[in-house]
């Protein structure tokens, strides 16, 4: 069974940002996240790996104080050795690129918890740093707040893992890396329990369909 059947092509690619403030045009990207998914033979997908990149604010951007309280990143610490933002982009998307490739779907499709806010930073730094190929979809996302909303009755992402049976420690909440990993796993658990409920099953035409 193979990835590019489930999702008609697109590579799922769990992403997370802890940002400078809620606009995307002007506040910076302090830590970006991603983290890659693999299916087993019996259609279930899990957690394969996650990426993370300290990046550093780009020239003129806005920075909130109540941000940095939020979140507790220090974006001028030294020990952070942040990556300038056409760099962390470009690592990430060639690791993402090789995932596609070696998982023979067209392109990824960006999968996030309030999924429009990550796609809309996202896609002003790519715009930002003049970035050709960007291997994510344009427009489309899923997002595992709606999901939740649908499996658990739950949006918020701590109180969707806790109904989901996956652990939540609020000490490593806001990190990056954290938060996409545990956003995966809900994703990989909504998605596996919806294919136990014969929502969609390996080997059926949808599934094989190209």
């Amino acid at each position: 069974m193979s990835m590019k059947s489930r999702f008609r092509g697109f590579l799922p690619v769990i992403v997370d940002m802890e940002t400078g403030g809620f606009s995307s045009s002007t506040d910076a990207i302090l830590e970006i996240a991603a983290t890659v998914v693999r299916m087993d033979d019996t259609g279930q997908i899990a957690v394969h790996e996650t990426h993370s990149f300290n990046v550093a604010p780009f020239e003129g951007a806005n920075i909130e104080q109540s941000a940095l309280d939020f979140t507790g990143i220090d974006p001028w610490h030294p020990f952070r050795e942040a990556l300038a933002e056409k760099e962390a982009l470009g690592e990430l998307f060639q690791i993402i690129r090789r995932e596609i490739r070696d998982q023979e779907c067209t392109r990824a499709i960006l999968v996030g918890h309030n999924a429009h806010f990550d796609a809309g930073f996202l896609n002003a730094a790519v715009e930002r740093c003049e970035i050709k190929r960007n291997p994510f979809h344009p427009f489309s996302h899923f997002d595992t707040a709606t999901l939740s909303g649908l499996a658990y009755g739950q949006t918020v992402l701590a109180k969707s893992c806790y109904e989901a049976g996956i652990p939540f420690d609020n000490e490593q909440a806001h990190s990056a890396a954290y938060d996409a990993e545990r956003t995966a796993e809900l994703f990989c658990g909504i998605v596996n329990t919806w294919q136990k409920l014969g929502g969609w099953m390996p080997g059926s035409p949808t599934a094989t369909e190209e």
